[in-house]
């Protein structure tokens, strides 16, 4: 950990590291949405489908659940420095493939293999954690997310002006090369300018890359109950694709993708027992045990959190538009309002929880995001326009919040396997996503957020189950020596 002061302004040592990874974190989601805000161009430009349309956007998030785990277990095993190079080099390769395509089936390949860019995000949790102490981790972890995951916002702000300023029929193409040329050169800024570690600080690393350490058998079991709705998720993405859905997988093929699913489930279950192996032979040391339940909870919350962020975020202008019978232009703009307060709601979640304590801000947040969600679902046609977009916007600093609150927690619990954590705990984020976008395709938008709201009452009461993080977690280095490592 570095004891340089926390101050934003400055641009050496932690800050250094802490503005550099939100900046490469902004350019993954810049890229990543760079597709939703061209719809228009791209749609008459390639004369898709409605169909057609809803299939890319099914198919941008479709890899980010699995992508996310992977790239947490990576991170842990190999240095974020590393790792999040790479992945923004080689992420430009589809998006400069989706910038170049010309019909509706290279559309869908780039996009399908950009969905990883998403699992960027867990990478700078990791690197993050090891430069900055306890005290001002919820902070730094609170402005990386926040101000990185306004890069889906710049893109919505940004490449339709930029499109048209480049003109053309392929003014998108430009846009969205260019997006690729940042991912590029950024990719190299990192990997030259960051390191993994402070100097002298050792980086733990897991004993392998099989599957997530746990320390008894219960946890071994209540890992694997937790890794199924990740695969359900998936399998919902997969109907979603199928003739039931959008008609663009055939019934063979879904069902090849199903049956994938559920071997690739057995595979993981079985490398997770491989991993701990050891704890059906001996019990693990109470001095280097932690308690799964932690990770479980935090899970739960980035559901609720992030999953309805993205959701929301989808029907929102729509909502806008329907209910007070504006324009798209003005309601998109109003809806914006949402996603900009991730500028000081995600850091405000870090900067409580560090001074109030990790459960009682979470608990807190829950229950406004609860109370929030529930308030929205009471909007209709009778109310001020300005009223509505004030209530979603104390709903949002609720849902920003509680993000920024969860990962200033995912660092504390097992060093070693951080990435790993906030792999999983990213992922669940995902689930939630795609769980609330299928909800809003069955229900009002009343029912919908609703909905969210009592799935934020759940999230609360496995709260009531979480331990607030306290005192040391104990890591062992790859010489054998153990190191106390402080957490408060």
């Amino acid at each position: 950990m570095s004891n340089e002061k926390f101050n934003l302004a400055s641009f050496t040592g932690k800050m250094k590291i802490l503005h550099l990874s939100w900046m490469v974190f902004f350019i993954t989601f810049l890229v990543w949405f760079n597709m939703a805000p061209l719809k228009q161009l791209i749609v008459e430009d390639l004369g898709l489908s409605v169909d057609d349309w809803k299939t890319l956007l099914i198919l941008n998030v479709a890899l980010t659940i699995p992508a996310r785990v992977v790239i947490g277990a990576l991170t842990d095993k190999f240095g974020p420095r590393i790792v999040y190079s790479s992945l923004l080099i080689v992420c430009s390769i589809p998006c400069f493939a989706f910038a170049l395509a010309t019909d509706f089936t290279q559309l869908a390949i780039a996009r399908f293999a950009l969905g990883f860019i998403g699992a960027g995000f867990v990478i700078g949790i990791r690197m993050v954690s090891e430069w900055f102490p306890p005290g001002e981790l919820g902070a730094a972890e609170g402005i990386y997310g926040g101000w990185g995951n306004f890069g889906s916002a710049a893109a919505a702000f940004t490449l339709p002006t930029l499109a048209l300023l480049l003109g053309g029929d392929n003014g998108w193409r430009y846009a969205i090369a260019i997006t690729g040329v940042l991912s590029l050169i950024f990719g190299v800024i990192y990997y030259v300018n960051v390191s993994d570690t402070p100097k002298g600080a050792t980086y733990f690393r897991p004993k392998n890359l099989g599957g997530m350490e746990v320390t008894s058998k219960g946890d071994f079991l209540f890992l694997l109950v937790m890794k199924t709705p990740m695969y359900l998720a998936l399998a919902l993405l997969n109907w979603k694709l199928s003739a039931a859905g959008v008609g663009w997988l055939g019934d063979t093929l879904c069902n090849a993708i199903y049956t994938s699913l559920i071997a690739l489930y057995l595979f993981d279950a079985y490398s997770t027992f491989r991993a701990n192996a050891s704890i059906f032979k001996q019990p693990v040391p109470a001095i280097h045990r932690y308690s799964f339940k932690q990770v479980a909870v935090l899970n739960i919350l980035y559901f609720a959190t992030f999953g309805s962020e993205l959701a929301v975020i989808s029907m929102l202008p729509a909502f806008f538009a329907e209910t007070f019978t504006l324009n798209m232009a003005t309601a998109g703009l109003l809806a914006g309002m949402y996603a900009f307060m991730n500028l000081m709601s995600r850091p405000a979640g870090g900067v409580i929880s560090d001074n109030f304590g990790r459960k009682k801000t979470l608990l807190i947040l829950t229950a406004g995001l609860a109370a929030g969600y529930f308030l929205l679902s009471t909007i209709n046609p009778g109310w001020p326009t300005w009223l509505a977009v004030l209530a979603v916007m104390l709903c949002s600093f609720f849902v920003q919040s509680g993000e920024g609150a969860v990962f200033a927690a995912v660092p504390l619990i097992k060093r070693r396997l951080t990435g790993q954590i906030a792999g999983m705990t990213g992922a669940y984020g995902n689930v939630g996503a795609v769980t609330y976008l299928t909800v809003y395709s069955l229900v009002d938008a009343s029912t919908f957020f609703m909905v969210i709201g009592c799935t934020a009452v759940l999230g609360f009461v496995a709260l009531l189950f979480m331990q607030e993080p306290a005192g040391t977690m104990t890591e062992v280095n790859e010489d054998g020596t153990v190191e106390l490592i402080q957490v408060t």
